[in-house]
């Protein structure tokens, strides 16, 4: 099962250029994903920003954008800043994740994260988005995140809603409950321990929410950071700053993490990050387990 995740900047590249079809071309060459865990992905930012856009012009609306793209995948979306229309009768402006999948999808959830007050720091709302998806090692739950950028008291919080949100899918794995009946919402709650959680986790490797997300949680297999599974006793190979030094005036460092349980450890074949790709200020990063 070959997964990519990446932070993609709206698809906005170190050129300045919004290109989605540039984001797919360059995940499949890292690649053949069966599932691709996507971060800042847009709607209604397509305005000049100076009238609530971006830089680059995305189009109305990227999900729709990925669908076009990858017409033989499913595209999900969670909806993390979802703000008003500077303009009347335009559709609202959405900030947040997505993951897609070439594999059946069974239950989906989207997660809001915690918000807590910090008047100190800008920030948005954020969510995480899980989907359980039939794998050929297993069913897996895969979540997309992203977590707060100026506030770590929100990002900390957001560390500690998602360890909960794990335990509490690991108590549905081992009591799950009947669905009602075939075509009833009320549908089997039954879920796999097993997951990936990825995503820029606005957390250099070794601070506090990165260390926190590897701690042991009760009556639950922990995580563990699928890159240094791979290459243990490396130096971390960086995921941000590589080449856009206007955002990032401090140079590279690694933020973007894929997390898997620990009962997956054994299966980690590949974890790397892309070094070289330019059509985002983040990198790309691909795991296979077997």
């Amino acid at each position: 099962m070959k997964l990519v995740d990446w932070n993609i900047q709206w698809g906005c590249g170190v050129d300045g250029q919004v290109d989605l079809g540039r984001i797919v071309r360059e995940a499949r060459a890292l690649c053949d994903f069966d599932v691709m865990c996507l971060q800042e992905v847009t709607r209604g930012f397509d305005r000049e920003p100076a009238a609530g856009g971006l830089k680059g012009h995305p189009c109305a609306d990227q999900f729709s954008e990925l669908a076009g793209l990858l017409p033989d995948m499913t595209v999900i979306d969670a909806i993390g800043s979802d703000l008003p229309s500077p303009g009347a009768g335009r559709q609202r402006r959405q900030f947040g994740n997505a993951i897609v999948t070439r594999l059946p999808v069974r239950q989906v959830l989207r997660h809001s994260l915690p918000w807590p007050a910090d008047p100190a720091k800008p920030s948005m709302l954020r969510v995480a988005l899980e989907a359980v998806i039939e794998t050929n090692i297993g069913p897996l739950r895969i979540i997309s995140t992203h977590l707060e950028f100026y506030s770590e008291i929100q990002r900390l919080a957001q560390v500690g809603r998602l360890r909960a949100l794990h335990h509490e899918a690991c108590d549905h794995a081992r009591r799950p409950a009947k669905g009602e009946k075939l075509d009833s919402p009320f549908a089997d709650t039954a879920r796999p321990t097993s997951a990936i959680l990825c995503g820029d986790f606005n957390s250099a490797f070794e601070d506090a929410a990165y260390r926190r997300m590897l701690d042991p949680i009760p009556d639950a297999p922990a995580f563990v950071d699928a890159w240094a599974c791979a290459h243990p006793g490396e130096l971390r190979a960086a995921t941000v700053g590589l080449y856009d030094r206007e955002q990032w005036p401090e140079g590279p460092f690694a933020c973007d993490f894929i997390f898997v349980t620990d009962n997956l450890m054994p299966r980690i074949a590949v974890c790397d990050v892309e070094p070289h790709s330019r059509a985002s200020d983040h990198q790309p990063m691909c795991v296979e387990l077997r």
